[in-house]
């Protein structure tokens, strides 16, 4: 849908060109400070930010936070360490180094951020140079009244979708419960994982209690999905030399069934979790927003109370 495309350009100039041949301006990886520190990125004018600009006079800041120079096992080492020789643009080992958006250019042994400059280069709080693949499983049900029948938005007249949400810890902002791919993981485990911890408190409960989960979160991800969106992501997090990319799928539980048995519990990263009604009025983290509009589109669902336009600005 080209139309969604557009109405996301001008709703967020994001670089999502995966999907739709089309290339536009990423602005959260453009974002100062650096997220989790005081460091300002250098300043990008948008017409600067594509690769094929010429602009000799472009000086990025460099930035790896201590966090990942302190070699943890989900990190690489600096580019220059001995015995550190990448495979980019392929499966290195159990590292997976492709991008979901085709090849990108490698620079003096550096990956180059293929939506364009960000103003600092390094990996800012992001483990691995190139892609950092993460997961987010987008899941929905609809809203009901106390008598079990679906709720209709009262302008549109279209049933409201809920999903689950988690109050992320690092920024406060309301946020799809996902999180990284581990390497050599699959990534329907890590969707299925990832909503255990962050929304279902999984990492806390007793062997018991994480047997009848399991179940039930078997259930509910082994049934009807679709694949809402796979590719970069404009993240706060991104640099010249690291960025985000996703795939973020929607599990919806037609029935309710399923999720009414299953205990909401915020966990590991979150700081809450909740059903939210799905509507263009949410503010959410990074691309989260984009997704849900995707969500509501497939199932044809409420998003916006203006029915004569694709999109407001």
């Amino acid at each position: 849908s080209n139309s969604a495309a557009n109405c996301w350009s001008r709703l967020h100039p994001v670089n999502m060109f995966n999907s739709y041949n089309v290339k536009f301006y990423h602005s959260k990886a453009l974002t100062s400070p650096y997220p989790g520190s005081h460091v300002e990125r250098s300043q990008v004018p948008e017409d600067k930010v594509g690769w094929l600009t010429e602009w000799k006079d472009y000086n990025p800041v460099e930035y790896t936070a201590k966090s990942v120079l302190a070699g943890p096992t989900w990190a690489d080492p600096q580019i220059n360490d001995k015995g550190f020789s990448p495979k980019f643009n392929e499966r290195d080992g159990e590292v997976e180094r492709k991008s979901l958006d085709g090849l990108y250019v490698v620079e003096n042994g550096r990956p180059r951020n293929p939506a364009g400059r960000t103003g600092l280069t390094g990996r800012g709080l992001l483990g691995r140079w190139g892609p950092n693949h993460a997961a987010d499983p987008v899941v929905t049900r609809w809203k009901r009244d106390g008598s079990g029948n679906k709720v209709a938005h009262p302008v549109t007249g279209k049933n409201i979708l809920q999903f689950v949400a988690i109050k992320r810890r690092d920024c406060g902002e309301w946020a799809i419960p996902g999180g990284m791919v581990d390497p050599g993981e699959k990534i329907t485990a890590t969707l299925k994982r990832e909503f255990g911890e962050e929304a279902l408190n999984s990492l806390q409960k007793s062997p018991e209690e994480k047997a009848k989960l399991e179940k039930q979160l078997q259930k509910l991800f082994s049934q009807e999905h679709f694949v809402v969106y796979r590719g970069y992501v404009d993240d706060p997090r991104n640099t010249d030399n690291a960025w985000m990319e996703t795939e973020a799928v929607n599990y919806h539980d037609e029935t309710g069934e399923t999720m009414d048995n299953l205990p909401l519990e915020a966990g590991d990263d979150a700081g809450m979790v909740r059903w939210v009604d799905i509507s263009e009025k949410l503010e959410l983290y990074a691309s989260h927003s984009y997704f849900l509009k995707l969500v509501t589109e497939k199932r044809g669902a409420h998003w916006s109370e203006d029915p004569g336009s694709e999109c407001h600005e």
